[in-house]
């Protein structure tokens, strides 16, 4: 039984990892329509910014709070300098964000060297919670989860009950009428760029503290993103946290139970929720 409540935990914990960089991508990818491939190189670029941070100043906080403001601020130079200059032509998108992912993948691997690294991080959760019934759980990974936690709620509260959430929506289904009513609406698409990429950089720090960094984490972690925005449903935070939810703990009872089929089952739902329900499970039809 401590067995499973720890798969369990592990699945959690992991689900919450994938939320925090799917939800970043969903804002982008489902929500502006943006195919944005270069996601995970912004997930590797916030790890590492993360970790020379926290090795520069001993400060695991201050890498918390710095390293996703740059990887923000690089998604803004991205969304500015590249995307907007072909905005809703897919294919470009597509293939742009590939090549920026490629060469910021190279770039790091040739400054950081293709060794492991792994964030610092404070006494605090550098050690482990009693849960009861002699289990001792890392106090890093809880972090994992309440923080994907309180970013998921306050992202349904930005998109459901603020002004800039209804801007939002509504610049993604009619640009040229929110447009005409006076609100720039590139820069509010700027903004939500921005806060997908630091969101990205943020999973970033916390996937460098929890498991570690290394090169090709990038291309792992835009495919767990693409998977749970198609079961969740794109553009739907929700969808999101319930996709990541399901690949979390898929993926940990897989490699606990079935662990040559693991990858495979998670692909086999994706494919089931494709057949079944297109949309996602609570996507909203197009």
């Amino acid at each position: 039984m401590n067995q499973f409540i720890v798969y369990t935990l592990n699945g959690l914990t992991l689900g919450g990892l994938y939320f925090l960089v799917a939800a970043g991508f969903t804002l982008v990818f489902g929500l502006m329509r943006v195919v944005n491939l270069a996601h995970g190189s912004l997930y590797l670029l916030g790890a590492y910014l993360g970790w020379s941070v926290a090795d520069a100043t001993g400060n695991w906080y201050l890498a918390l709070i710095i390293s996703p403001l740059m990887v923000a601020v690089v998604g803004i130079l991205l969304q500015q300098g590249l995307l907007r200059r072909i905005q809703g032509q897919d294919l470009r998108e597509a293939l742009v964000t590939i090549g920026v992912s490629i060469v910021v993948g190279d770039l790091l691997l040739a400054y950081y060297g293709g060794a492991d690294y792994e964030v610092q991080m404070p006494d605090l959760l550098n050690g482990g919670v009693s849960l009861g019934f002699g289990l001792i759980y890392p106090a890093i990974r809880i972090s994992v989860l309440l923080l994907a936690i309180i970013i998921g709620v306050c992202l349904w509260l930005l998109l459901k009950r603020t002004r800039l959430g209804m801007i939002i929506r509504a610049g993604i289904d009619d640009r040229d009428m929110v447009s005409a009513t006076g609100i720039n609406v590139q820069l509010v698409f700027a903004i939500v760029f921005g806060l997908g990429a630091l969101l990205a950089g943020l999973a970033g720090v916390m996937g460098g503290s929890n498991l570690s960094i290394h090169p090709g984490a990038d291309g792992e972690y835009l495919l767990y993103s693409l998977i749970v925005v198609i079961i969740g449903g794109m553009g739907s935070i929700g969808g999101a946290a319930l996709g990541a939810l399901l690949v979390g703990l898929i993926q940990q009872y897989g490699l606990a139970y079935f662990p040559t089929y693991s990858v495979l089952i998670t692909f086999a739902i994706m494919i089931i929720v494709l057949a079944v329900r297109p949309q996602g499970l609570l996507g909203r039809k197009a």
